[in-house]
């Protein structure tokens, strides 16, 4: 199969896979005239670092043939995609073809199951290894590892990468045991837990190294700056708050950069397990919402889905939502309240309660003080009060609140397509034509 066939193959086939930004990545350039490329088409994904800036990945599988049977895989080993693998040479040359013609900055890597995971992983591994010791490549590498890989191995990967992850895919064990049976829910997170462990201790060394003033620094061990994980939320009955429970526990227990949260999407050949249609896209958006809030804001799962069963509102972002559960907290007093309670008013992100922190120490604050500060009056209006301004009480008791905030009428679109047979309904159910 000639080379352009095979990265049409398995750069579709890693379309599906979210996790893939270099966020957090350590800074690394050519600019003393070593080595090959910086961290700073078909394939190519946009991520972005921390300080903003766009960076291009070559993102490819380095084999789609799979052994795993995860029914919401399009490269399960039942599908009928067509199939492709690289060798790690052919990788290497196309990561440093593309970068010369300043198409990419780093390379994303994943891949099937094939033989043993360990064989799998020796592969990834590999071109990794290539990358950094044969052609001195500083760019960003990404490595999707497998959790039944050994530990050495894992090892090894995290010395060559930027990031690893691996996907738990799905919240829980009886999710995983319906839809991908060779998953083990506890087996990830012990690997995870290995990784963590692993850069605790590079971060340790590193501090150590630079605390070094009578003798030269130690230069500390190379290892990834961090991990994450993806969820798929749509393809089992898993409630929101589950996914946002495991979200958390893992961010907790392993100390993850970010879960991403991927929408299931119908694929060819679906298996009869699967929905008939994909979740809403604005579910994920809320899903990363509320992830932001349980990182950054100090809410927890339970302040945001107090039941186990419960989704997120769709009509209102989380913290919106959790304000009107909550009305007897607020108005709040920009002058006086604590950068907890104002993390908590609706509109104020945290550069917005920075600036009121920093600007209340020199003069109390008025209507027209906030306006200048750039807050979002229109939705935080009703939670706050300034030196000049105090909203109405019978405001936040209006039982209307909500509505101010719900999306205007919208126009429906018609649908002219006849309805389905019902043996077109048999057929999608059972999957058997």
């Amino acid at each position: 199969m000639e080379l352009l066939r095979k990265l049409e193959i398995l750069a579709d086939a890693a379309k599906y896979d979210a996790s893939c930004a270099s966020s957090g990545a350590a800074r690394k350039d050519s600019r003393g005239g070593r080595g090959v490329g910086s961290t700073g088409g078909m394939g190519i994904c946009h991520s972005y670092t921390p300080d903003g800036r766009c960076i291009s990945l070559l993102k490819v599988l380095l084999t789609n043939v799979c052994q795993y049977d995860c029914h919401y895989c399009i490269n399960r080993r039942s599908s009928d995609t067509p199939r492709a693998r690289f060798t790690p040479d052919e990788v290497v040359r196309l990561t440093l073809d593309f970068y010369k013609r300043n198409l990419i900055e780093g390379l994303f890597l994943s891949s099937g199951i094939v033989g043993s995971p360990d064989r799998t992983m020796e592969q990834v591994v590999e071109v990794a290894r290539r990358l950094r010791e044969e052609h001195d490549f500083r760019g960003y590498l990404h490595l999707k590892t497998i959790p039944e890989a050994s530990p050495e191995l894992i090892e090894r990967a995290g010395r060559y990468a930027d990031r690893i992850s691996l996907n738990v895919e799905l919240p829980s064990q009886t999710s995983l045991d319906r839809l991908a049976p060779e998953k083990n829910l506890a087996r990830t997170k012990q690997a995870m837990t290995g990784i963590r462990q692993r850069i605790d201790e590079t971060r340790a060394a590193a501090r150590a190294a630079r605390q070094v003033r009578e003798r030269p620094r130690a230069r500390p061990p190379a290892f990834a700056t961090g991990q994450s994980t993806q969820l798929i939320v749509g393809a089992d009955a898993s409630s929101d708050a589950l996914v946002l429970g495991r979200a958390d526990e893992l961010y907790r227990d392993c100390r993850l950069r970010r879960v991403y949260y991927s929408g299931f999407s119908p694929i060819p050949s679906p298996s009869s397990l699967l929905p008939l249609r994909p979740p809403p896209l604005v579910r994920e958006h809320r899903l990363y919402q509320a992830d932001w809030l349980l990182r950054f804001y100090g809410f927890d799962v339970r302040e945001l889905l107090p039941e186990p069963a419960a989704n997120l509102d769709l009509e209102l972002d989380p913290k919106l939502a959790w304000a009107l559960r909550h009305r007897e907290l607020f108005p709040v007093d920009v002058n006086r309240a604590p950068r907890e309670l104002l993390w908590r008013v609706p509109g104020l992100g945290t550069v917005n309660v920075e600036r009121v922190l920093a600007a209340r120490r020199h003069s109390r604050l008025h209507l027209a003080d906030l306006r200048r500060l750039r807050l979002n009056l229109t939705k935080a209006g009703p939670f706050l009060i300034a030196a000049d301004y105090c909203p109405r009480p019978a405001l936040l008791e209006d039982p209307r609140l909500r509505d101010r905030y719900l999306p205007g009428p919208s126009q429906l679109e018609l649908d002219f397509d006849p309805p389905p047979a019902r043996s077109d309904a048999v057929i999608a159910l059972t999957g058997q034509l």
